[in-house]
């Protein structure tokens, strides 16, 4: 039994080290005398000079303040739904390029956003969000202007539900009821 025992072993040991010397050397052994230490390979930096662009449609208020009108713009183009939504929600925010009335208050940014399989995308944006001044017109084309540009930029989107701060957003200036979904043709 104890002979087995030592043959096995030996084996063992045996094939472990043919196996160490067919792999070469690898970081952190130190190397066969004579051998040399394959150099590290710094990660790779992303390459963003050929980052890929998506055109997209933003809306602002017109310079009259009585309506949406529509500006594209080039942003990069992101995978992810958070990051798509977070990108064109800074460009609202960033206020139009060519005239128009930027509408979201200052420090509104994306907190979350979720998409279920019917559609529905429920945006829950910064307290600031809700730091809104202005009468119902502004409010009508504050709350158009998110919910456009994301049903106009986001194919898989049917209707926006807003919500701030992790909670229910019921109206921003009491004027609009924002306790339900909206759909395209609700803010025209």
């Amino acid at each position: 039994m104890r002979r087995r025992t030592l043959i096995i072993g030996g084996l063992f040991i045996a094939v472990l080290a043919w196996a160490m010397t067919r792999e070469g050397p690898r970081p952190g052994r130190i190397p066969e005398r004579g051998g040399a230490i394959p150099p590290r390979r710094a990660p790779a930096a992303r390459d963003t000079s050929h980052a890929e662009t998506l055109d997209v449609r933003l809306y602002f208020a017109t310079p009259g303040g009585d309506s949406l009108a529509g500006e594209m713009r080039a942003i990069e183009s992101r995978p992810a739904l958070h990051e798509r939504v977070e990108s064109l929600i800074r460009e609202l925010a960033r206020g139009p390029q060519q005239g128009g009335v930027s509408l979201l208050p200052a420090g509104t940014a994306v907190r979350h956003v979720y998409i279920d399989h019917h559609g529905l995308v429920t945006l829950d944006l910064t307290p600031a969000f809700r730091d809104f001044h202005g009468g119902s017109t502004a409010e009508y084309l504050t709350v158009g202007s998110v919910v456009r540009t994301l049903l106009a930029n986001l194919p898989e989107a049917q209707r926006v539900m807003l919500t701030s701060g992790g909670e229910p957003l019921t109206t921003l200036g009491g004027h609009v009821d924002c306790d339900r979904a909206f759909a395209a043709g609700d803010l025209r």
